[in-house]
């Protein structure tokens, strides 16, 4: 039976300033945090192919494979933006309708698929694997492993550092408390 350890990076300065993502370095909030942490034990790592995700992984000592399934929500046209600079109307379709992209970019529905097909290809092995990845994708997975709607997506709350617990077994998969 795998074992999921999904990991949310480190605190960024987009995190900070309620801005959209880019490709955005941990911040220096987000390295004392690091400081902090005590990382599960693993068999093998993976991150996500941005810099936040593959500093993370670092910083926690990890030897990281870069996973590009495991990349953040594709937020296009609003990437580095404040989230008080789009268009209210805009960001309530984005908020209310999980298949909707005013962004231009990948919708909720999208990245929820996308997160399942990746869970999907995890083998049976006992392998503990630790994921530093998106609060985006670390959302998704737990809507895959609960078999909730895609609007339960937004009702998650994933915090820089936090650690998500999966195991899994025939194709399903459970979150694991602490």
């Amino acid at each position: 039976m795998p074992r999921l350890f999904l990991i949310s990076h480190a605190s960024t300065h987009a995190q900070q300033h309620v801005r959209f993502p880019a490709d955005d370095p941990i911040s220096e909030r987000g390295r004392r945090e690091l400081e902090r942490v005590a990382p599960p034990v693993i068999d093998r790592a993976l991150t996500a192919p941005e810099v936040r995700s593959v500093d993370t992984a670092a910083t926690l000592g990890w030897s990281a494979t870069v996973e590009p399934a495991l990349r953040d929500l594709d937020y296009a046209n609003w990437s580095g933006m404040p989230m008080d600079s789009v268009a209210e109307v805009e960001l309530a379709a984005w908020l209310t309708d999980p298949a909707s992209t005013p962004h231009g970019g990948e919708s909720i529905v999208d990245l929820i698929a996308r997160v399942g097909a990746w869970l999907d290809t995890i083998d049976e092995s006992p392998e503990r694997i630790g994921v530093v990845t998106h609060p985006a994708v670390v959302k998704a997975a737990v809507v895959c492993a609960l078999g909730a709607p895609a609007s339960a997506f937004w009702r998650a709350d994933v915090r820089p550092l936090s650690v998500t617990r999966f195991s899994g077994r025939g194709g399903r998969w459970t979150l694991r408390p602490g």
